[in-house]
């Protein structure tokens, strides 16, 4: 494991965030620690497998909250021959009455439709980043790390920073605080889901004198 994580100004201690959920993937743990909404989500060969055939959001939440700033660190794949949307969600609630997601923060790889790594924040859909992600392989399993500090967003794929945010108005993980997957008209795979306490520092950043 990466000791530590550095975003813009701050940094990570990992080892010393607090683990709030580490369960292995399992039937058990499915039907004990999960609720899927509007997809098909089964355990298999130790990771959870989702499947959507609609676009349109397929969940699967954790029924456990995780109040504050937290990490969800996971690995995760398409299942061939589904070629995109890999979302990971934290600070989030559902919708029961509309029977939708409703705040949520939302990372995503090879997603919105040009196959493009961003994060998003539900239910309005005001607030994107996205970028080109050339590097991603369809069926190939990613090292993904994604999560927020007071609204400041980010997500690491295979240790790689691959995008940051910082969100004016923060989620209030006080009543916004579980996390989930998403297959959005796609199949995935997620295993080895760990949830952290985020535990972070200040990081000092300015430029050298160049002339």
């Amino acid at each position: 494991m990466t000791p530590e994580l550095l975003l813009m100004q701050k940094q990570i201690d990992l080892a010393a965030s607090p683990v709030l959920y580490d369960r292995h993937c399992s039937a058990e743990s499915l039907r004990e620690d999960w609720q899927a909404h509007n997809a098909l989500w089964e355990a298999r060969d130790g990771a959870f497998w989702g499947r959507n055939p609609l676009p349109a959001p397929g969940v699967i939440v954790c029924r456990h909250s995780f109040p504050g700033n937290v990490l969800v660190d996971c690995y995760a794949r398409t299942v061939l021959p589904s070629r995109h949307d890999i979302d990971v969600m934290w600070n989030m609630s559902w919708d029961e009455a509309a029977n939708q997601r409703g705040t949520a923060y939302v990372a995503g790889i090879q997603g919105w439709w040009e196959g493009k790594v961003g994060i998003e924040k539900s239910p309005e859909y005001r607030l994107n980043a996205t970028a080109p992600c050339p590097w991603f392989e369809a069926g190939r399993e990613y090292h993904i790390q994604a999560g927020s500090i007071d609204g400041h967003c980010f997500l690491f794929v295979d240790g790689l920073l691959r995008l940051e945010l910082t969100d004016p108005d923060p989620i209030d993980s006080s009543r916004h605080a579980h996390i989930g997957f998403e297959a959005y008209q796609s199949m995935i795979a997620v295993r080895s889901i760990v949830v952290r306490q985020i535990v972070w520092s200040p990081r000092q950043m300015g430029y050298e004198a160049e002339f």
